[in-house]
């Protein structure tokens, strides 16, 4: 059955894959803020301008929607959640699948990222609407940010970079978004994706070096030195809050693997092998 199946956060990592997949069979509302860079993004289906700092129109933007997908950024903002959920009780959507995070299950992770989270997923747990939660482990399209020093022969500089993450493919979890968004049997579940081994930053320059066959190097970043590279991009306290996390992953807080990809998707998730192959243009 043809769905109309709003997305917010349509430009992002996981949204403009997950459009790509949904517009085949359904009718896919992108919610954008930039329609314009969404396009040039590759976004598919009706490209809307959607603010979601502000609740007026929202509403009207997601009528005759029948389920909605949630990737929010903002966790300073944790009005966009509110005024998406204000929207979509009053548009009458009947199911959402929120893109949310693993560490939430971790009880020593109290960093700001992480209680935003739950907050979040608080809310729609409340909201009246049947849900579906999708908790992430970190996607392995982070590396991308290592491009640039790759083109130029510098040295890939992470923290703690022999501490292992079981990283997943952002395909992955779009393919499993459009599953829970269009399927049954997804409602009141709670998904833990992650991709099928956990590797460190130091093994992923390695592979990243075999591939495009370099010769790459890998830096070890100071805890001070990491968070004021993080500080030089992004407020204090979301700085702070990417510190913390680190030092939870060198702990060895993200090394666990589920099955999950497996269970609705009937494969096994992507290894960073595999990610890496289809992006190599991006180091070169």
């Amino acid at each position: 059955m043809s769905l109309c199946v709003a997305v917010a956060g349509a430009g992002g990592t996981v949204g403009r894959r997950l459009t790509a997949l949904l517009a085949a069979d359904h009718d896919v509302l992108s919610l954008t803020r930039s329609p314009e860079r969404a396009a040039r993004l590759g976004v598919h289906g009706r490209l809307v301008h959607a603010d979601f700092d502000v609740c007026d129109g929202l509403a009207r933007t997601l009528e005759g929607a029948d389920t909605l997908f949630v990737a929010t950024f903002d966790p300073a903002n944790p009005r966009h959640d509110e005024h998406l959920l204000s929207a979509a009780t009053a548009a009458g959507i009947r199911h959402v699948v929120k893109l949310s995070a693993l560490a939430v299950t971790d009880p020593g992770a109290q960093d700001l990222v992480t209680r935003w989270q739950r907050e979040c997923e608080q809310l729609w747990q409340a909201s009246g609407m049947t849900w579906t939660f999708l908790r992430a482990r970190a996607f392995m399209s982070n590396c991308l940010a290592w491009a640039g020093a790759v083109r130029a022969g510098e040295p890939v500089a992470t923290l703690y970079g022999d501490a292992p993450n079981a990283c997943i493919d952002p395909a992955d979890v779009a393919e499993v978004a459009a599953r829970t968004l269009t399927g049954t049997g997804h409602a009141g579940r709670v998904y833990a994706l992650t991709g099928p081994t956990a590797v460190s930053a130091r093994e992923q320059v390695a592979q990243l070096a075999d591939l495009l066959q370099l010769s790459l190097k890998h830096e070890e970043l100071t805890d001070q030195h990491a968070l004021d590279r993080w500080s030089a991009r992004y407020p204090r306290p979301l700085a702070q809050a990417l510190l913390e996390s680190a030092g939870r992953q060198a702990a060895g807080a993200k090394v666990s693997v589920t099955q999950d990809v497996l269970r609705v998707t009937g494969r096994p998730p992507a290894t960073f092998e595999a990610w890496a192959r289809r992006h190599l243009a991006a180091f070169r």
